[in-house]
């Protein structure tokens, strides 16, 4: 039975059927919002949390043991040179010694190949309680003006490296004025080992974040110790040690790229490296290391990987062991709750 109010049909409770549909949704609202909604909530039940456990070790430990392989058979050859090529007469004052310009700086190591490294071998220098995480150090640069050279007026964010001698510098800021200037050449025999220092740095950085027609300005030649010195004929995207040194790391202890050399090195043959030690890592007890390293599928050699998925894969397993050990010592029913309709 129908009967009509106003002109508006209306159901046998006299409510319209716009004003029911509109009830209806706000019932639904409600019901969402309050987290009454028909849900499905899964069984943490004793055999499942075991199978899980189980899986995840037996997934967990053959990808760690093949990282972890595939880590070891990196070569690597790690030189600390920071304090082995200090005079004797500076062993208690380093600082004198690397300020010093009058003193030569070149030094000597001998490197012995411990495997077979096949090329291309990589040459990092690593730095250790070196913060260039530091805010005031990691802000101190423009990336419009590395990208645009002069044409970029403002410079603020470079401050306290924004001027030299009154003229404005570029790169400007820390982190382009405390490049890393210690130079490395490799002898084999009486043979200089050549090393490539082309695509060295990202592709990103090379294309878009430094300017193919921006040449350094004003910037120091080299004399100041602790900072490299840049060619003035060669744009900033092609000077890529500045490229990989401009990417600042996260952490005190990072390596660098500094080339490759991109021939094979046999084992137990010695390698002569002629260095200078311009670096200043010694006022703040910072430490240098020279590193030659291949590569695997994986990159270059970190056993972390590796042993963290063992280290979690193990860790499942037993938890998996304890837990159905308890289970059949001391088995406990369960029931399934359902919730009230609505």
């Amino acid at each position: 039975m129908m009967a009509t109010q106003r002109g508006k049909k209306t159901d046998i409770g006299g409510v319209t059927k716009p004003s029911r549909m509109k009830m209806e949704k706000s019932t639904a609202f409600y019901r969402f919002t309050q987290q009454s909604l028909p849900a499905c909530k899964p069984i943490y039940t004793p055999g499942w949390v075991i199978s899980t456990f189980l899986l995840i070790g037996a997934m967990f430990i053959p990808i760690g043991f093949v990282a972890l392989h595939a880590s070891q058979s990196v070569v690597e050859i790690v030189d600390r040179y920071d304090t082995a090529c200090i005079p004797k007469a500076f062993t208690s004052n380093k600082v004198a010694y690397i300020k010093d310009s009058s003193i030569s700086k070149n030094c000597t190591r001998i490197l012995q190949v411990p495997k077979h490294m096949k090329a291309p071998i990589y040459i990092y220098y690593q730095l250790d309680n070196y913060y260039q995480n530091h805010r005031r150090y990691y802000e101190s640069r423009s990336d419009q003006q590395l990208l645009n050279g002069l044409k970029y007026n403002d410079s603020s964010s470079c401050d306290p490296e924004e001027f030299n001698n009154g003229l404005p510098v570029v790169p400007c800021g820390l982190i382009a004025w405390s490049l890393f200037n210690d130079t490395y050449t490799f002898l084999r025999e009486t043979l200089e080992l050549k090393v490539n220092k082309k695509n060295i740095a990202w592709k990103s950085d090379r294309e878009h974040k430094f300017g193919k027609h921006v040449y350094p300005f004003n910037f120091q030649n080299g004399t100041f110790i602790g900072g490299g010195k840049l060619d003035p004929s060669v744009p900033l995207s092609e000077q890529e040690d500045l490229l990989v040194w401009m990417h600042t790391a996260a952490l005190p202890s990072f390596r660098k790229l500094y080339g490759r050399i991109e021939v094979d090195l046999v084992a137990n043959e010695f390698i002569v490296v002629n260095l200078v030690n311009n670096y200043n890592t010694y006022s703040f007890g910072g430490k240098k290391r020279l590193i030659l390293s291949t590569s695997g599928w994986l990159g270059g050699k970190n056993d972390f990987l590796g042993v963290a998925y063992i280290a979690v894969g193990s860790l499942c397993t037993l938890f998996a062991i304890v837990f159905s050990l308890l289970h059949m010592k001391a088995p406990r029913p369960y029931s399934v709750k359902r919730l009230p309709a609505h």
